[in-house]
């Protein structure tokens, strides 16, 4: 399985080193790092806007979108849901792994 290297820099400034295990059908893993990113950045800019915002609440909007996406995919079939169950898992089973970097607090989560 192909993986994707993914830095991710929480709130407070600490670092970790992600390998995203990748679907073997992935046309562009450059288009999947620059959407990663993208959807970081804008939770993000969001959470900056709303304030103290709960982890549940974040979950369960990303869940929606997902599940959104999904469903507004033209001609699906059911074999897409499968799909998506299988990406998330695998996504799910990636290793955070801390790094010896850091961060300044307040940079970016991602």
């Amino acid at each position: 399985m192909s993986k994707l290297p993914y830095k991710v820099t929480t709130a407070n400034g600490k670092v970790y080193l992600v390998d995203f295990g990748l679907h073997p059908e992935t046309a562009s893993a450059v288009h999947v790092s620059h959407l990663l990113t993208s959807v970081l950045d804008a939770v993000d800019r969001e959470i900056s806007v709303l304030g103290d915002t709960a982890t549940g609440d974040v979950l369960q909007a990303l869940a929606m979108a997902l599940a959104t996406r999904t469903r507004i995919v033209p001609n699906q079939s059911g074999a897409l849901d499968e799909s998506v169950f299988d990406l998330v898992e695998t996504s799910l089973e990636a290793v955070f792994k801390p790094s010896d970097d850091t961060a300044s607090p307040g940079q970016p989560i991602h």
